[in-house]
């Protein structure tokens, strides 16, 4: 069966337990408890309103795949063809296009180790073979062309900036892989879901160095609607029929009325303080735990801190469950996201506000230094 392969998605497993406790202090969930923009909610209402509850065409709303164009050419100097964006249910709609797409059965997708456990998980349902390759603190949390040369890929899947470690690829390395990988026929996958929430260099977009390229976002982190489940991805022009037909059969379309709420989205002085908002909660969690944790770099974009837990234990999965049974903190354990060395690493997620996150810091001083 598909799913003999496939793990549990152990971050919502923690979620659902720490739910049990009233005063549990999250940490663990990628979900920012901010509100989207007062534009959104009222598009929303006025969707609602206007009985917008029909399915759209497969592809999306023309006026929204039309913004989010604007986007490319606004923030990457790209002019990209509105019929080349296809919006999905959540981002998990459109890498279930982007490896139909690109690869068949028993095919090899190379990902990085550590890395987002539902990428494995969707190869795994579609009798891909993920390829992990090893990542860390001394390659900056990057692959490299170096890395792709020593295995036999069909696809590349990366994410900038990234889950779960918060680093942004490097203009010059990205550009690299991305060029290596069009040379060697291999098709390049890019998660940039969390773009937008940076906090010092921009992160680039894998379309500016191959217009072929998968490029992967949505509107769950950023523009804060997680729940809207509203996600999208570009596609080459020799893609778009194939695109078309999946999406029809997939999902028929995605969700209608986040479609009409996202057309708001782009708020950008909206967007101004949710990203400052990120960036205090980064610089407050990374000093505080930096004296309980060894933490191997500040985040430079996401929301995640990669902490180094091997002073108190070797076995994430068991640290992160005692934390949560004697101290009442969900922290998701590294063995989510891989096997390289993960056991030493818990992900702490800032997407809670710093009085929140500041109770949790309490209780972790206490529990580990006294």
């Amino acid at each position: 069966m598909r799913c003999s392969k496939m793990s549990s998605f152990i971050v919502m497993d923690i979620l659902r337990d720490a739910l049990k406790y009233d005063d549990a202090v999250h940490f663990e969930i990628g979900q920012p408890d901010l509100p989207p923009s007062p534009k959104v909610k009222k598009a929303l209402h006025d969707a609602i309103d206007n009985d917008k509850f029909s399915y759209t065409q497969s592809l999306g709303l023309m006026s929204l795949r039309q913004k989010i164009a604007n986007e490319y050419h606004k923030n990457y100097n790209l002019d990209i063809d509105p019929n080349r964006i296809f919006l999905t249910p959540g981002t998990s709609g459109a890498f279930l296009i982007a490896y139909s797409l690109t690869l068949k059965h028993s095919f090899r997708l190379g990902l990085s180790d550590p890395s987002y456990p539902c990428y494995k998980n969707f190869a795994h349902m579609l009798d891909i073979e993920p390829v992990f390759m090893p990542i860390g603190k001394e390659e900056d949390f990057e692959l490299h062309v170096e890395d792709l040369k020593h295995q036999k890929l069909d696809a590349l899947q990366i994410s900038s900036p990234s889950n779960p470690t918060g680093n942004i690829y490097k203009r010059g390395n990205l550009k690299e892989l991305v060029e290596y990988c069009a040379e060697k026929n291999i098709a390049f996958i890019s998660d940039e879901l969390y773009h937008g929430l940076t906090y010092g260099d921009e992160a680039s977009c894998a379309l500016e160095f191959d217009k072929n390229a998968y490029v992967i976002n949505g509107f769950s982190k950023y523009y804060c609607v997680p729940g809207n489940r509203l996600g999208w991805i570009v596609v080459p022009e020799n893609k778009l029929k194939e695109a078309e037909i999946l999406s029809q059969n997939l999902f028929i379309s995605a969700p209608t009325l986040s479609q009409y709420g996202a057309l708001e989205a782009f708020d950008e002085e909206y967007q101004k303080k949710v990203k400052e908002e990120f960036k205090n909660r980064r610089d407050y969690l990374f000093g505080e735990l930096s004296q309980i944790f060894e933490i191997d770099a500040a985040p430079q974009g996401a929301f995640y801190l990669w902490a180094n837990i091997s002073k108190y234990s070797n076995d994430s999965f068991a640290f992160a469950k005692e934390l949560l049974e004697k101290i009442h903190i969900a922290a998701t354990p590294g063995v989510d996201f891989g096997k390289n060395g993960t056991n030493r690493y818990i992900r702490f997620a800032y997407t809670r506000n710093i009085e929140h996150m500041s109770e949790g810091v309490r209780r972790l001083k206490e529990y580990l230094l006294t």
